[in-house]
């Protein structure tokens, strides 16, 4: 093992930022939902809305690093080793094996993370904010001239789903953290920029 610097401090802000916009916006939107009663109803909409807006204005700035830097070549999907990568979560991980893709300064995600990674942030969470925006300014919606064309019910229903749908990637994600070579290789990581990787595994992945 040798240590790399993977992650710059403005990737590692992004991250915790991130993970509290989200946390933040599932208990409140649960609750605005009725689902339990913590903050209290008006309370709720309230910090919910405000982080939905302040979520909104990050991913702007989170994108515009990503082309101003050249980051974004980081999850550029591709198929090569995949099928070794999933077959390591799915048995080589267990038996000990070595990742078939050890993280690189050019190469930080494997296969699965860039189309999972892409999913979310193109797909997702875009999807998530404008249901959301939508939700949010329904009042304007005669305004704006799209009250006959959508739906309250229907935006609604999509926002909950993808909810849901973040909600099982965090899930995973959470677990993924835990499979560094130890428990909380991936958390100091994150927090240092510092990544423990292979040093002597030589990969013949390519970043594009």
């Amino acid at each position: 093992m040798k240590k790399m610097y993977l992650y710059s401090r403005y990737e590692r802000f992004w991250h915790w930022l991130q993970m509290a916009f989200i946390f933040v916006l599932m208990i409140t939107g649960f609750e605005v939902n009725g689902m339990y009663t913590l903050l209290g109803y008006n309370t709720a909409v309230t910090v919910h809305s405000s982080t939905g807006v302040a979520w909104l204005i990050a991913f702007f700035v989170f994108v515009f690093w990503l082309f101003t830097t050249g980051e974004w070549r980081q999850y550029v999907p591709t198929t090569r080793k995949m099928i070794d990568v999933v077959r390591y979560y799915l048995f080589g991980i267990f038996k000990g094996e070595v990742h078939p893709v050890p993280k690189r300064v050019d190469a930080k995600h494997n296969p699965l993370q860039r189309l999972s990674y892409l999913m979310l942030a193109a797909a997702f969470l875009p999807l998530q904010m404008v249901t959301g925006f939508l939700y949010w300014r329904y009042n304007a919606w005669e305004a704006w001239g799209i009250s006959g064309v959508l739906s309250l019910g229907a935006v609604a229903t999509l926002h909950l789903i993808l909810t849901f749908a973040i909600l099982s990637f965090v899930v995973v994600h959470v677990y993924m953290v835990t499979t560094g070579h130890t428990l909380t290789a991936h958390i100091k990581a994150m927090i240092t920029g510092w990544e423990d990787v292979e040093d002597d595994f030589s990969s013949d992945f390519e970043n594009r």
